[in-house]
């Protein structure tokens, strides 16, 4: 079974936004320990002191997250950013048509145009720009299960370090989930990273990724 300790780190992790507080210094201990004990409907099997305790101990532990999280900040400042809009995603099931795939693929990287192709186990996501959607649509018809438009992509062009520190995919979706914004879909190659959110959020995240 386990211990109180070993529940209220558990408790935390699982609350990014109360880690947060305790590694600014900015939390209400008793108040955290009342609210950990009534969720973890633990009130009765622990005192609120060792919860208290628990909670102290386990922020000691995460302050040396402090200095990780100011390399991640640094790696990001060091980033450059391209927008790319009028962004298609299209979801085609998976068949024999490996052919036609990489006909359509070699098309448009010819002209220079954005293509990604994505396999999962039952469908493949494409990712395209707006004015190749008719061209797809003609050459895969029936095998097409969705289309969703008004997409814009975020590359993210970052310092080789941040293939090799922790926490850097965290605190970078960390942003856009405090402010409200999905991330519908998420690409990477080496220190690339392609974020694909919708034309209107935008604006609001170029707010907070210049960093």
């Amino acid at each position: 079974m386990p211990t109180t300790t070993e529940l209220t780190e558990q408790y935390i992790k699982q609350h990014p936004s109360i880690k947060d507080s305790l590694i600014k210094g900015i939390v209400n201990y008793s108040k955290l320990s009342r609210r950990i004990a009534k969720e973890l409907d633990i009130e009765k099997k622990t005192s609120m002191e060792a919860i208290l305790i628990a909670c102290r101990r386990y922020e000691q532990k995460i302050q040396k997250q402090k200095p990780l999280e100011n390399k991640i900040i640094k790696i990001f400042k060091q980033s450059e950013l391209e927008i790319k809009t009028k962004i298609v995603v299209v979801i085609i099931e998976k068949g024999k048509y490996s052919k036609k795939l990489t006909q359509v693929e070699e098309k448009i990287r010819n002209s220079a145009d954005l293509f990604y192709a994505i396999e999962g186990t039952k469908a493949m996501t494409l990712v395209i720009s707006e004015k190749n959607l008719s061209e797809l649509k003609k050459i895969f018809k029936k095998h097409i299960k969705k289309i969703t438009k008004n997409w814009a992509m975020i590359i993210i062009k970052s310092p080789e370090e941040i293939e090799t520190t922790p926490g850097s995919m965290a605190y970078l979706y960390s942003l856009f989930a405090d402010r409200g914004i999905n991330i519908g879909h998420t690409m990477s190659c080496w220190t690339d990273t392609m974020l694909l959110i919708k034309e209107q959020d935008v604006a609001k995240a170029m707010e907070f990724l210049s960093f």
